[in-house]
């Protein structure tokens, strides 16, 4: 089971009142937009710029695979963090496993599972993962 010790990258929402749905809780499509928007950063934090190595190599990644656990509900105005981990590195994919958590506390409220794979844009095909990429997932990770 996924716990707040697993991860070394957090990033924080605070759940606005657009992304709850009748029932005051965060509708469940909204997960999805909190994980996109942690791997951004956890990327962001170790510098490594998918606009400019999309433009370098015409390689860009595409989410193949993406998991929602829904664990305990979440509610307006609540503070909440998402942690972010790279759990596997293929040779062309990246599995990232994330956990939500409510500010400063351990309880999980969701996992979640995303697997991206890098793919040539113009032939739509698989290529490796950069190896630049790589080494900085694999040093921050260890």
């Amino acid at each position: 089971m996924t716990q707040h010790a697993d991860y070394k990258f957090f990033f924080p929402f605070r759940v606005r009142y657009s992304e709850i749905d009748g029932q005051m809780i965060v509708y469940n499509a909204h997960y999805l937009t909190y994980f996109d928007t942690a791997i951004t950063e956890y990327c962001r934090l170790l510098s490594f710029d998918f606009v400019a190595e999309k433009e370098r190599t015409g390689h860009d990644f595409h989410t193949i695979k993406a998991l929602v656990e829904y664990k305990a509900p979440i509610f307006f105005d609540d503070e909440i963090e998402v942690g972010v981990r790279t759990s596997r590195i293929g040779n062309s994919s990246l599995t990232f496993q994330l956990g939500v958590f409510r500010a400063e506390e351990s309880d999980l409220l969701a996992s979640g599972e995303i697997i991206w794979v890098n793919t040539d844009q113009d032939s739509r095909k698989s290529v490796p993962v950069p190896q630049a990429l790589i080494s900085k997932l694999s040093e921050f990770e260890k």
